[in-house]
C-alpha cells in the first residue's frame, strides 16, 4: 500500500508540473522563438514578455546541482566547466547553456502577471503556489516541524525539500509531509503579503486591432476626448495594465533601486527584492527612471514607495510625484545607499545600509509612520544691480535644482563640493574609491582655507528673512558659509542647529513646521561641527530673499554650481508624504512572550572582531564561540540601545568592569556597533543612527553582542598565545633544551617531523630550544605547509604567532602557498587564521589559481565567498596605500 502511494505521488507530481511544478501554460504564441530569446536580467515590460520568464544573474555558486538534472544538463554531456546563472525570483541555479533546457522539463519562474484573455478580468482570482525542488533548504518543514537534512556533496541528486518561491513555505519531499492537495491550493504570499503586489493585479493587455477604417476614426475621436480629461500620460496604450483589488490591510509597495549608489550596493540588493516580492514591483532606476512605473500604478490604493539610494534618488522620486500629481501622494520610505544620507537619518532609516536582512526592511516599511516633509522652492533671477565687472565667465544664471528637501547653502562648503564635482567630471577614473574621494575633499578644504576664498562672503550678500534684514548681523559674524536648513541633519549626520534643548531662544527644529533654520559658519564652527559643535543660529523663517553681488558657489541638496550675481527667493513649495521608521511598540521580553519585562536586566556583553564576523557570518553558534567576553552590565528592562551603549562605555572605564569577567584589557574602539543576534537567521549590524529604535530585549538573549572593527579577532582570545604575550606554561612542555646547558639546537628535520605528526608539545619544545621555524624540506615545503596538511589548528596558530611573516606566502615547488593548501582542503578555520595573519589572496599557483579558485574547485562555496570578500578587501587596501604614498 505504501509503495502504491509513492507511485501515485510521483505520477501526480509529474503530471502537475512539479517535475517541475510549472504555472499554467502561457497564451498561444507566447513561446515563439523561445530558443532565440535573450537571457534577461531585467523584467520585460514589452508586448513580447514571456509568461513565467526567469530573471538571470551570473553566480559563482558551484555547490548546487544544475536544476535541469543530468538527463538534460549540457555541461554534464560536454564534461567541462561552464558558467552558471541564478534566477533572482525563484533561486534556481543552472549552467548558462542549460537555460533553454528548462522548457523541456516544463519549469517556468513564478508568474508575475496574468493574461487578460485567459479569463474574465472581473472574475476574482487567487495566486497559486509556485513549488520548486530544493537540494538545500534552511529552516524546518511546515508539516512535521523537523529540519531538512542538508546534502553538501556537489553531485547530490537527492531532493530534500519542496518550497514555494512566493510564500517561502517548505516541506520535506515525501508523501507524509507534502500532500498532493497542496499542489493546487491558494498561496498566502507569506509574511510580507501586505506589501506584495499579487500577479493577479497585473494584466497583459492585447493591442486593439481594428479592421474598419470608420471604426478606427470613431474610436480615435472618442479616445482623444477621454484622454483630454486624463493625465498627460494616461491616455497612451501600454502592454500592461494594473487592476487592483483593494484591501484595507494591504500596503502595496513599489521599490526603486539606484544601482549606482553605495559602491554597487544597489545592484546587489535588487536581487533580494526580486526574491521577496513580485518582480514587477521592483524597478531599476538606471533603466528609465520612476515616472513610467508611478504612472502605471497610480490607481493602486494605499500604495507605498521604497527609494533605495542616496538623498538625490529620493529627491528625484519626490519631484516625479509632483509632476504626476497623484492624489493622495504615496508615502516614501528610504533604504540609504548613498554617502551623506541626511534625510534618511532624519527619518530614522540610518546613515547607510550595512547588512540588515531585506525581510526586516520590508517589515519596517510596512510598520513605519506616515509623516510630512517640507519642500522648498528656489527661484533665481539675475541681479540687475550687479555691474559688468562682477561678471564671471564660469558662472551660470541657473541653479542645478529648483526645489530642495534638505538644505541650500553658499560659501565655503559649496566651493569644496564644486571643486570635487568638476574634478570628477574631468577625470572620473581617479574617483573610483571612497578613500580617494575623502582625501580629495580634505585636500580641497585645506587649500580653500589657506586661500581664504570665502572669507569676504558677508560683503557680497544681502539676506532678508520674513521681511527682516539680517545683513548687519551677518556682517558682524563674518561667516564663510551660510546654510538654509530644512532638516536637522547636514554634512553626513552632523547637527548644525544643535541638539534639542540647546537652543532655548528658538522653537524646536522640525521637518514639517513650514520653517527654515538659517545658520552661519565661521571656519572655527565648521571644524567643531564634526565633533558635536554647531553654527551660529541666525533665525527661523518662512521666506527668504537672498541677493548676491558677485558670482558665488552654491549647492542645492549636494548639487553645486557657481551662480552669477542673482536674486534668489526661497518659499515653501508643498509637503511630501514620507515614511518614518518606527520604534517597536513594546520591549519584547528577553526569554518568553508570556513573561513580563523585568525591572532590571543583568546581561553579559561580548565583542566580535570584523575578521570573525566576515568569516563566520553563516554560522551563528561558531560566531558566538569566537566572541570575546567584556563584562556584565545592569540596565533597566525597557532600555533601548542608546542607553545600553552608555552603560557599555562606562563598563570600559571601570578598572574591572561591573562584575566584569573580561579576560582582555583591550579597549573598544569608537567605531563599535551592536549586533542583532535573535531576529534573523544570522547576525547583522545595527546602524548607530537607529539605536534609539531598538530595545535591548529585541536583539539579545542572555548575552548582547557588539562588533568592533579594530578588535584583533581570534588572536585576542585568552586561550591562544599571541606574539607579544609570554607563552603559557604547559604540562607537555619540559624544560627547554636551550636551558639545559650547551646542547646543540634541534635540526630542521626534527621540527618537520613534529609538524607532520601533529605533535604540538614537541614542536613547542623544539622551538624553545632554538629550532628554526623557517626550515624547508627538499620540496621547499615549510612547517606551515605540513601543519596545514595534517589539519592541526593548534600548530598552525603557534607557527603564525612565532614564525617570521615571510612564511605566510612561501611557496613549495608546485607554486602552492599554505593558503592554497588550506583552501583546497576546505579548512575554513585555518584559512581564517592565515588570512588574518596577513597572507596574500592574490598569489597564484602553477595552474594560475588563487586560493579562492582552489576553494571553488573543492566545491566549498561558503569558503570561496569568504576568500573572495577578503581578496576584494585586500585589493582596496593596497590601492588606498598606493594612493596615500
Amino acid at each position: 500500500m505504501h509503495l502504491r502511494k509513492q507511485v501515485s505521488y510521483r505520477k501526480a507530481i509529474t503530471k502537475s508540473g512539479l517535475q517541475h511544478l510549472a504555472p499554467p501554460p502561457p497564451a498561444p504564441g507566447a513561446l515563439c522563438g523561445e530558443s532565440e530569446r535573450q537571457i534577461r536580467s531585467t523584467v520585460d515590460w514589452s508586448e513580447s514578455a514571456t509568461y513565467g520568464e526567469h530573471i538571470w544573474f551570473e553566480t559563482n555558486v558551484s555547490g548546487d546541482f544544475c536544476y535541469v538534472g543530468e538527463q538534460y544538463c549540457v555541461a554534464k554531456m560536454l564534461q567541462k566547466s561552464v558558467s552558471r546563472r541564478k534566477c533572482a525570483a525563484c533561486k534556481i541555479v543552472v549552467h548558462t547553456p542549460c537555460i533553454e533546457q528548462l522548457e523541456k522539463i516544463n519549469f517556468r519562474c513564478k508568474p508575475s502577471f496574468r493574461e487578460s484573455g485567459s479569463r474574465n478580468v472581473r472574475e476574482p482570482t487567487f495566486v497559486r503556489h509556485h513549488w520548486v525542488h530544493r537540494r538545500r533548504q534552511d529552516g524546518k518543514c511546515r508539516h512535521c516541524g523537523k529540519g531538512f537534512q542538508q546534502k553538501f556533496t556537489f553531485h547530490s541528486k537527492e531532493i530534500v525539500a519542496i518550497s514555494c518561491s512566493w510564500c517561502k513555505q517548505a516541506y520535506h519531499s515525501k508523501v507524509s509531509c507534502f500532500m498532493l492537495q497542496q499542489i493546487e491550493e491558494p498561496c498566502s504570499l507569506g509574511v510580507h503579503a501586505a506589501v506584495v503586489i499579487p500577479p493577479t493585479w497585473i494584466l497583459r493587455a492585447r493591442r486593439p486591432q481594428n479592421t474598419l477604417k470608420a471604426s478606427k476614426k470613431k474610436k480615435r475621436a472618442s479616445f482623444k476626448r477621454k484622454s483630454s480629461k486624463k493625465g498627460p500620460e494616461e491616455g497612451r496604450w501600454r502592454p500592461f495594465i494594473i487592476r487592483p483589488t483593494p484591501s484595507p490591510l494591504m500596503k502595496p509597495l513599489l521599490v526603486f533601486v539606484n544601482p549606482k549608489s553605495g559602491g554597487n550596493q544597489g545592484a546587489k540588493i535588487i536581487q533580494s527584492f526580486l526574491w521577496y516580492l513580485n518582480p514587477r514591483q521592483v524597478f531599476d532606476l538606471s533603466q528609465g527612471g520612476p515616472k513610467e512605473a508611478l504612472e502605471m500604478y497610480r490607481r493602486v490604493h494605499n500604495l507605498r514607495i521604497l527609494a533605495c539610494g542616496g538623498d538625490g534618488t529620493v529627491g528625484w522620486i519626490l519631484s516625479t510625484l509632483d509632476q504626476l500629481r497623484l492624489k493622495p501622494p504615496p508615502p516614501v520610505a528610504i533604504l540609504p545607499l548613498g554617502t551623506g544620507n541626511d534625510l534618511a537619518r532624519t527619518l530614522n532609516w540610518g546613515g547607510g545600509y550595512t547588512d540588515e536582512p531585506v525581510s526586516k526592511i520590508l517589515s519596517h516599511v510596512e510598520e513605519g509612520n506616515v509623516v510630512q516633509l517640507d519642500r522648498w522652492d528656489l527661484r533665481a533671477e539675475p541681479n540687475p544691480e550687479a555691474g559688468p565687472e562682477e561678471r564671471d565667465e564660469g558662472a551660470t544664471d541657473r541653479l542645478p535644482l529648483d526645489v530642495f528637501n534638505n538644505y541650500f547653502s553658499l560659501g565655503f562648503d559649496a566651493h569644496v563640493t564644486l571643486e570635487f564635482h568638476e574634478s570628477r567630471e574631468a577625470n572620473p577614473e581617479k574617483f573610483n574609491s571612497r578613500f580617494r574621494n575623502k582625501m580629495f575633499y580634505a585636500g580641497t578644504a585645506f587649500s580653500d582655507f589657506l586661500m581664504g576664498s570665502s572669507k569676504d562672503l558677508a560683503k557680497h550678500i544681502r539676506v532678508v528673512c520674513d521681511g527682516m534684514d539680517l545683513t548687519p548681523k551677518i556682517q558682524d559674524l563674518k561667516p564663510q558659509c551660510i546654510v538654509f536648513l530644512n532638516i536637522p541633519r547636514y554634512c553626513a549626520g552632523t547637527m548644525p542647529w544643535g541638539h534639542p534643548g540647546e537652543h532655548h531662544d528658538f522653537e524646536p527644529q522640525r521637518h514639517d513646521d513650514g520653517y527654515l533654520e538659517v545658520i552661519g559658519f565661521t571656519m572655527t564652527s565648521l571644524a567643531a561641527l564634526q565633533v558635536g559643535g554647531h553654527g551660529e543660529r541666525l533665525t527661523q523663517c518662512r521666506e527668504v530673499v537672498l541677493t548676491t553681488a558677485k558670482a558665488i558657489p552654491v549647492q542645492v541638496d549636494g548639487e553645486p554650481c557657481k551662480l552669477a550675481a542673482s536674486r534668489i527667493r526661497i518659499a515653501l513649495r508643498n509637503q511630501a508624504t514620507m515614511v518614518q521608521k518606527a520604534k517597536r511598540r513594546s520591549a519584547a521580553p528577553l526569554h518568553s512572550d508570556q513573561q513580563p519585562v523585568p525591572e532590571q536586566l543583568r546581561i553579559q556583553v561580548s565583542s566580535v572582531s570584523m575578521h570573525d564576523y566576515e568569516a563566520l557570518h553563516y554560522d551563528k553558534e561558531r560566531l558566538k564561540e569566537a566572541s570575546v567576553p567584556l563584562g556584565t552590565v545592569v540596565v533597566p528592562g525597557d532600555s533601548d540601545l542608546e542607553l545600553c551603549r552608555a552603560h557599555i562605555e562606562r563598563l570600559q572605564q571601570e578598572p574591572d568592569g561591573a562584575g566584569a569577567k573580561s579576560p582582555t584589557c583591550q579597549k573598544l574602539s569608537p567605531k563599535w556597533c551592536f549586533l542583532d543576534a535573535t531576529t534573523a537567521s544570522r547576525f547583522y549590524r545595527i546602524d548607530r543612527a537607529q539605536e534609539h529604535l531598538n530595545y535591548v530585549t529585541e536583539i539579545a538573549q542572555d548575552e548582547i553582542y557588539i562588533l568592533d572593527p579594530e578588535l584583533r579577532g581570534a588572536s585576542a582570545r585568552p586561550d591562544l598565545p599571541t606574539p607579544t604575550s609570554p607563552l603559557p606554561t604547559s604540562p607537555c612542555s619540559p624544560t627547554p633544551r636551550s636551558l639545559q646547558g650547551d646542547a646543540a639546537p634541534p635540526s630542521g628535520e626534527e621540527l618537520m617531523e613534529a609538524a607532520r605528526r601533529n605533535d604540538f608539545c614537541k614542536l613547542q619544545e623544539l622551538h624553545r630550544a632554538g629550532g628554526d621555524l623557517t626550515y624547508r624540506d627538499e620540496r621547499s615545503r615549510t612547517l606551515l605547509h605540513h601543519a596545514v596538511s595534517t589539519g592541526s589548528k593548534e600548530v598552525v596558530r603557534y607557527l603564525l604567532d612565532h614564525a617570521p611573516p615571510e612564511i605566510l606566502d612561501a611557496v613549495e615547488e608546485n607554486g602552492e602557498t599554505c593558503l592554497h593548501q588550506a583552501a583546497a582542503l576546505g579548512q575554513r578555520t585555518i584559512c581564517h587564521y592565515i588570512v588574518e595573519a596577513g597572507a596574500s589572496l592574490m598569489k597564484t599557483d602553477q595552474q594560475g589559481d588563487t586560493p579562492r579558485q582552489r576553494a571553488e574547485k573543492a566545491l566549498d562555496t561558503e569558503l570561496a565567498a569568504y576568500l573572495e570578500n577578503r581578496q576584494h578587501y585586500q585589493m582596496i587596501q593596497r590601492e588606498d596605500q598606493e594612493t596615500t604614498v
